[in-house]
């Protein structure tokens, strides 16, 4: 590691050395300053990386982010004084990623402002891009419910997630599971709208043998079955009013008893909630328990509808067509990407795989068009009024969705794509930034 102008502060070279994180010093001024090796192997140059801009290095940019019309941590510093926290996506060796970037100011012994130092938490449960598994997006609204999942998946805070049904509520609570201290443990999902109240005992605390016609054998609950783990309660608004209170006993005291069990079983699990009703209207009508739903809503996080994130739906297109059998031989066409991003998308992203499932089966020629989907999608893209100037895009959003576009199909890197397109690598960068 390189010191520089921190030979005054060595002890802060130390302690970035020390981080297992990417992390780095930068100066007032965007320069590097100092980095850890896990810095290095995230950004590996062929070139002296100490003195370049931190711009330069993560998003390929020639002015700061938020000259190129994304927010700045580092600016934000400036301004509050006091540490920031920002989801970024980076340019990297392994294609764009999202980070989670942390930006605290570092001051010398007599108080001035010498710095500062820039962690790089790196989200692993979701990709900006075609490649990889999990969750995929990089609108807006997808990037601020991931920096809440982002704050909350290494806390034992309870979550309770709020969508529409098809949002992806049961991924989204796998992903803070995976990013917890809980990874390596189970993660149980019970699937609340769908057990009746004499059901929903036995499933969630098992119930011992001859406790009830038909129980011939010892069952284990599904709470047992998350003991260290997560347990993800599904739909939690279609809970019945009389079991509330035993759920509620359940989350407040850590214990429970098997049906027709005497011994009391000491639970043992992170608790992630969702719903796609309005809890608070259902408190106010008497329908769910205040109490119950102060225990569970400690940390809300809104999932967006795909409507609220159109702008994800060629890239989420392409990965569902990925994980679709026999639909990674299929391409889709622009004309059907067109119409899909002109649909409203009531069943959000459930309905979106569905779509593609019977688009598949119904592609002859390994092309998705528009007689592939169904009518009312694929007349949205023939109704264009003469009249709407709001529909006309600009020609740098038709370039900038082209890119986009070609980007999810294209199985080679930055490098190869920018070769292709006869530009720079550094031009195909500020063409596909977020805007």
């Amino acid at each position: 590691m390189s010191h520089h102008s921190l030979d005054t502060l060595p002890e802060v070279a130390a302690i970035l050395e020390a981080l297992t994180e990417p992390a780095a010093i930068l100066s007032l001024d965007y320069q590097i300053l100092a980095t850890n090796t896990a810095y290095q192997n995230h950004f590996p140059f062929d070139s002296q990386i100490i003195g370049r801009h931190c711009y330069e290095v993560s998003h390929g940019y020639d002015l700061p982010c938020d000259q190129e019309g994304e927010s700045c941590p580092l600016k934000r510093c400036v301004e509050t004084g006091s540490r920031q926290r920002m989801l970024h996506i980076h340019n990297t060796p392994h294609g764009q990623e999202h980070v989670d970037v942390e930006l605290a100011p570092v001051h010398r012994a007599d108080g001035e402002l010498f710095g500062f130092l820039e962690i790089m938490h790196l989200v692993r449960v979701a990709r900006p891009t075609v490649e990889g598994d999990g969750m995929v997006g990089r609108s807006e609204a997808f990037k601020q419910m991931l920096s809440l999942l982002q704050r909350a998946a290494p806390s034992e805070i309870g979550v309770l997630l709020l969508g529409e049904s098809g949002t992806g509520k049961e991924l989204v609570a796998r992903a803070i599971h995976d990013q917890s201290r809980r990874a390596s443990e189970p993660f149980v999902t019970v699937e609340c709208s769908g057990l009746s109240e004499s059901l929903f005992e036995s499933e969630l605390f098992g119930h011992e043998r001859g406790s009830f016609t038909g129980a011939v054998n010892r069952k284990q609950g599904l709470v047992s079955a998350a003991r260290g783990g997560t347990l993800f309660l599904d739909e939690i608004g279609d809970v019945p009013l009389s079991l509330q209170v035993k759920l509620l006993r359940l989350i407040e005291t850590g214990t429970y008893r098997t049906v027709g069990g005497v011994e009391l079983q000491h639970a043992d699990f992170r608790l992630v909630c969702a719903t796609h009703r309005h809890l608070e209207d259902m408190v106010e009508a008497g329908a769910f328990r205040r109490d119950l739903y102060y225990r569970i809503s400690a940390f809300p996080i809104d999932l967006p509808s795909l409507s609220e994130r159109a702008g994800d739906i060629p890239l989420l297109a392409y990965v569902l067509l990925k994980r679709i059998p026999g639909g990674d031989a299929v391409q889709i066409s622009p004309q059907a990407i067109s119409a899909l991003e002109r649909y409203a998308f009531p069943g959000n992203i459930r309905e979106l795989r569905n779509l593609l499932e019977r688009a598949v089966l119904l592609s002859d020629n390994g092309i998705i068009d528009l007689p592939q989907l169904p009518a009312v999608i694929s007349r949205s893209q023939l109704i264009v009024s003469d009249h709407n100037e709001a529909q006309i895009k600009s020609l740098e959003q038709v370039e900038h969705d082209y890119l986009t576009s070609l980007k999810a199909q294209f199985s080679g890197d930055n490098k190869a794509l920018a070769d292709a397109l006869n530009i720079s690598e550094r031009t195909l960068y500020r063409k596909l930034k977020t805007s």
